[in-house]
């Protein structure tokens, strides 16, 4: 069966970038200042391709790479190798590859974390930066996983990903079906959520218990409403059946080494940036970015409603048209 990216993306480009072959998708006339837009977990350069479409159609430079550990990319085996550092410097490499001085860093999810840890490790090469539900996280008093197993549990996703192979293997043995787990709208009967905020009370459940709850789905009895056609999902069925979702999830297991190798960052995003909420995101609320502009000064804000976490794919023409006016605004042709 063909993979369906063949169609509804551009061709796949390929860059040799800090010690791998980045795969990326590139639009629009090569001038100006180029978007970089980065995916989460667990995404392709793919879930950005409203934005691209809408980025050729305005004539603009936008470039979407299937990120270390993902799609076409692949990456290494060691743990290690998914920290933030390499994240950031694969994306150096990728500038450096497409002969970008600099460039605007928008990312969603982790890619999120991604894009504005460009803005404090690798300044000279950002333009701006947005954020796209994903909120400017200042570094944490502690160890942040230990922090997430007091408040929410051990099962609580990403704690439970810190132990090797476990969450790998069930969700690499379901994958059709923890990409229709995941590919949804939020329920009409959805709470407001403080998201990584939340905390237990004592003799609760773990909070956000993903991979449990990945194996107690079933498909035929979820109620929540797809966002994605028939052919998109295969997009993301087939390449994660494929891959497997090991290398999305080392990214989790470098919260600790991250954290631990950031003390003394200033913690301070010098550059225009834009932070894109969603109404209705359950783990990246917009009650997240309070207090933002403490550590990024010239922010603007804007609210997509009634969108759940994978905004940019739910919501693609209110995204894109909050993005270009931005851009315009910004970096006028």
């Amino acid at each position: 069966m063909t993979n369906p990216l063949e169609s509804l993306m551009p061709p796949v480009q390929y860059a040799n970038t800090n010690g791998i072959r980045m795969a990326y998708y590139e639009v629009g006339p090569r001038q100006g200042v180029p978007v970089i837009f980065c995916h989460g977990f667990p995404e392709l350069a793919f879930s950005w391709r409203h934005q691209l479409k809408a980025f050729e159609a305005a004539g603009r430079w936008a470039i979407a790479p299937d990120q270390r550990g993902y799609g076409l990319t692949g990456g290494p085996q060691a743990v290690e190798a998914y920290d933030i550092e390499n994240l950031t410097a694969d994306l150096v490499g990728l500038l450096d590859h497409l002969g970008v001085e600099k460039a605007v860093f928008c990312g969603h999810d982790w890619g999120g974390i991604v894009v504005w840890q460009m803005a404090l490790r690798h300044p000279d090469r950002v333009a701006s930066v947005i954020g796209v539900n994903t909120p400017f996280m200042p570094r944490p008093p502690a160890d942040p996983i230990a922090i997430m197993r007091h408040r929410m549990g051990d099962e609580m996703y990403i704690v439970h990903f810190q132990k090797p192979g476990e969450a790998d293997a069930v969700l690499n043995g379901n994958a059709r079906k923890a990409m229709d787990f995941f590919m949804r709208r939020p329920g009409e009967a959805a709470e407001p959520s403080a998201g990584l905020a939340s905390e237990r009370k004592p003799g609760d459940e773990s909070v956000f218990p993903l991979v449990k709850m990945v194996q107690a789905y079933d498909p035929a009895t979820d109620p929540r409403p797809f966002f994605l056609t028939d052919e998109e999902f295969e997009a993301f069925a087939q390449t994660f059946e494929r891959t497997g979702f090991t290398g999305g999830i080392n990214w989790y297991r470098n919260f600790t080494r991250n954290w631990e190798r950031s003390a003394g960052i200033e913690e301070k995003v010098k550059v225009p940036s834009l932070m894109v909420m969603a109404e209705k995101d359950a783990v990246l609320p917009p009650s997240a970015a309070d207090g933002m502009e403490a550590y990024v000064p010239d922010l603007e804000r804007a609210l997509i409603k009634d969108s759940g976490h994978w905004t940019q794919q739910e919501q693609p023409e209110a995204v894109n048209a909050v993005i270009l006016d931005w851009m315009d605004r910004h970096f006028p042709k």
